[in-house]
């Protein structure tokens, strides 16, 4: 099972960094002024509203491509580790569903909903902070 979760692992991230990269050549073509007049892509107020609209959207997008990549890389750490599929708020096992359906995620449903509610994302207990600074 260890396999299979790992190739999966791998295979979203692959995806993920993959997107990321055509993402990022995109915004980057976008980006490109034209010359103000009737010829440029800019000519009318709403067309460049738009434009920024869309741009805005690509950054948006990137930004949770880039936070997904990194809990892709998180998972397989864990995974490595001999951490995968524990919580990392109360060290309880993640229900197999919830992982099969977000191999990534760090927190069960409980403490997930605790950490929605308090409107937080995770962040290590200070005495943890603190072990690894030492």
């Amino acid at each position: 099972m260890d396999k299979n979760i790992r190739k999966r692992l791998e295979q979203d991230l692959e995806v993920a960094i993959s997107r990321l990269r055509q993402m990022s050549g995109a915004v980057a073509v976008e980006e490109i002024p034209g010359a103000i007049g009737d010829n440029s892509p800019f000519a009318d107020e709403v067309d460049e509203i738009q434009a920024n609209e869309r741009r805005e959207i690509g950054f948006a997008t990137r930004e949770l491509l880039v936070e997904r990549v990194n809990r892709l890389s998180a998972a397989l750490d864990r995974l490595s580790e001999g951490e995968y599929g524990t919580c990392v708020e109360c060290a309880e096992e993640i229900s197999p569903a919830r992982l099969h359906a977000m191999p990534e995620v760090q927190t069960c449903v409980r403490c997930q909903d605790r950490i929605e509610r308090l409107g937080r994302q995770y962040e290590p207990e200070e005495t943890e902070l603190q072990l690894d600074e030492d």
